[in-house]
């Protein structure tokens, strides 16, 4: 069952395929916000790797910190900028969090560089590294381990679907008189659309 109307997704895919007209350095790159322990934002940038009407994916580590916050508060706020575009866009997404299923996960993964599966087993995201030569050693023995074979997916590394509950595109103009539109889900699965202020 699809989350968005296909009014909205035809509306980021027109902004998207813009960004990618316009030069933008990586039209992918999102601010990903997630809550912590007391209600503490964090705010980190990540790509997106596959959006559709169910929503928007990016993949991490479960043991990070945003895969513990994720999984503890599963709701996370998505951010595009994409000052190339127009006179200047940005997509705010809010909504709820789940985990995609482990094929969708295994399929990404097997199309990922191999320095970058081998870089997904190496790290230990978030936590404290005492030198960079410890993570090197990891990785040359994950190399090693790896060598002549595909390399699997870890059983910690995965991906995030935000399924939105809002979508705001904000269209700059001149004297900060921007339009902004807002598409909200109600509890009953319909979508509304309100302007807002600048």
């Amino acid at each position: 069952m699809n989350a968005l109307p296909d009014d909205i997704l035809a509306t980021f895919q027109t902004l998207f395929d813009e960004a990618a007209a316009a030069g933008e350095p990586d039209r992918t790159a999102m601010t990903v916000a997630t809550v912590g322990a007391g209600g503490r934002p964090s705010a980190r940038t990540v790509l997106l790797k596959a959006f559709d009407g169910r929503g928007f994916v990016f993949y991490t580590h479960l043991d990070g910190r945003k895969g513990r916050e994720l999984q503890a508060d599963p709701q996370a706020a998505l951010l595009f900028h994409w000052p190339r575009v127009r006179d200047g866009v940005q997509v705010r997404i809010e909504g709820d969090v789940e985990l995609v299923p482990d094929a969708e996960a295994d399929a990404y993964f097997a199309s990922r560089p191999r320095g970058s599966q081998l870089g997904a087993w190496a790290s230990k995201q978030s936590e404290t590294l005492d030198a960079r030569e410890t993570f090197e050693a990891r990785l040359a023995r994950f190399e090693a381990e790896f060598e002549g074979r595909d390399v699997p997916r870890p059983p910690r590394w995965t991906g995030f679907r935000v399924v939105p509950r809002a979508v705001e595109f904000w269209y700059g103009a001149q004297y900060r008189l921007h339009e902004r539109q807002l598409h909200e889900r109600g509890a009953d699965g319909a979508w509304s659309v309100r302007m807002l202020y600048p």
